[in-house]
């Protein structure tokens, strides 16, 4: 019979933190890691959020509560939707959970059936692929061009609908690429699934890096285009925005106050509730007037960080990279490197079972870890599913500016090491 049930086996994981003990290794030998794999703020949470979050506590709001989300954030977040998405959101349609990662699973368990069809973005945030396969739900990924700055259209996504198509996910910005949509794009996109798709498919739009544009950019949701509002669930959080992330307070808004039961009773299952005082500290993020200069202080570094490192990675030879345009990630080429140091040779000389278990950019990857202490994460760790032809490292540029710049000396460094790949990679260890 076994210990562990079969489909245990089908789930997959999130890298950024499978990586976290061999950095702990590296560490506890006296080596300094330059850590840019984590998708993490490194600012301390804004002042006033953490002294309402006190303030619940002093008045011991410590207790079970409403799992749907306490109703105050509730309202906050439908206030803040109808005021930023032009819609006419409601607080019985918006369901809390501990962070806006819960609804990607939560979404596939809730409305597909196995053969069913979902289209999602690859590169994109692991999880969406992780959680496919352990739903038994076929993976339908969308290959996002570095040509086209990693966004899509309806030319795009029209030829992967099909009559099994259940649901469609949507990430802007984008989480590894930086990629954002415009409205023009969005609202074309909308149209294709509008015309392709029944009122029973839903598009989940992952929207957790609202607030992080740069150059003037400015965020757009797809639930704004016409008819979009019936079939979205728009979803997001303060990890983010708030650098919050052990918060864990995100949140879902579903096209109907039905689907936002179900999905109550859900959190009833399987977390209860989640915490009050939390919740509280969320509300007064999204109310606060303090919140838009605490973001924009958050957003000017980032932009800088951004450019010192797009700018830092262009000038290695081997190794190009766009700039992106949200989030906090650089993701750039690596073909050109990989081929300079023989990784591609390397890989190919690996028996079949282990080439299955690496590629190119993780050799990379793990050879920029041990041998010269930097923190990245490999392109199969954002979509598996026919991307074995695709060469790229996701950089976060969350940590200080002196790190970056020491970070960057050091994958320089490596790009010309060809002498010390090899050593590495005839050692046999973490070629995977």
């Amino acid at each position: 019979m076994g210990l562990f049930a079969k489909r245990v086996g089908l789930i997959d994981t999130e890298n950024a933190f499978k990586i976290g003990p061999l950095i702990r290794t590296l560490e506890e030998q006296g080596k300094e890691v330059i850590k840019c794999n984590l998708g993490e703020p490194d600012f301390p949470v804004p002042e006033f959020i953490k002294e309402e979050v006190k303030r619940q506590l002093d008045r011991d709001n410590t207790h079970y509560c409403d799992p749907q989300g306490i109703l105050s954030l509730r309202v906050a977040i439908a206030q803040y939707l109808t005021e930023t998405r032009g819609i006419q959101a409601t607080a019985d349609r918006v369901v809390v959970f501990p962070g806006a990662k819960p609804p990607i699973g939560l979404c596939q368990q809730t409305y597909c059936n196995p053969g069913d069809e979902i289209i999602y973005p690859s590169p994109g945030f692991p999880i969406y692929e992780s959680f496919i396969t352990y739903m038994g739900v076929q993976p339908v990924p969308l290959h996002l061009s570095e040509e086209r700055n990693f966004t899509l259209s309806g030319i795009d996504i029209g030829p992967l609908i099909t009559k099994k198509t259940k649901m469609i996910f949507l990430n802007f910005p984008s989480n590894p690429t930086g990629g954002v949509a415009s409205p023009e794009q969005l609202r074309d996109l909308a149209d294709v699934i509008r015309r392709r798709c029944s009122e029973d498919v839903r598009v989940f739009s992952d929207e957790v890096y609202e607030h992080i544009l740069f150059d003037g950019n400015e965020h757009h949701s797809i639930i704004s285009s016409p008819g979009m509002e019936n079939i979205t669930i728009l979803v997001s959080g303060a990890s983010k925005s708030f650098s919050w992330t052990g918060g864990r307070i995100g949140w879902a808004f579903f096209p109907t106050v039905e689907e936002a039961e179900v999905f109550k009773n859900l959190n009833i299952n399987y977390f209860s509730c989640i915490p009050p005082y939390n919740q509280e500290g969320a509300r007064i993020a999204l109310e606060s007037p303090l919140s838009g200069d605490s973001i924009r202080q958050m957003v000017t570094i980032f932009q800088e960080r951004r450019d010192l490192v797009v700018n830092g990675l262009n000038v290695i030879r081997g190794i190009r990279c766009q700039k992106p345009k949200g989030a906090f990630y650089a993701f750039p080429n690596i073909g050109e490197v990989c081929e300079n140091l023989g990784i591609m040779d390397a890989f190919r000389s690996l028996p079949p079972n282990l080439r299955g278990k690496t590629s190119p950019s993780t050799l990379f990857q793990m050879f920029l870890l041990f041998e010269y202490q930097v923190a990245t994460m490999d392109r199969k760790s954002f979509g598996r599913i026919g991307a074995e032809n695709f060469h790229y490292l996701r950089l976060s540029f969350a940590t200080d500016t002196e790190s970056l710049r020491e970070g960057l000396k050091r994958i320089s460094e490596a790009s010309e090491d060809r002498e010390g790949f090899r050593r590495f990679f005839n050692g046999g260890e973490h070629l995977f």
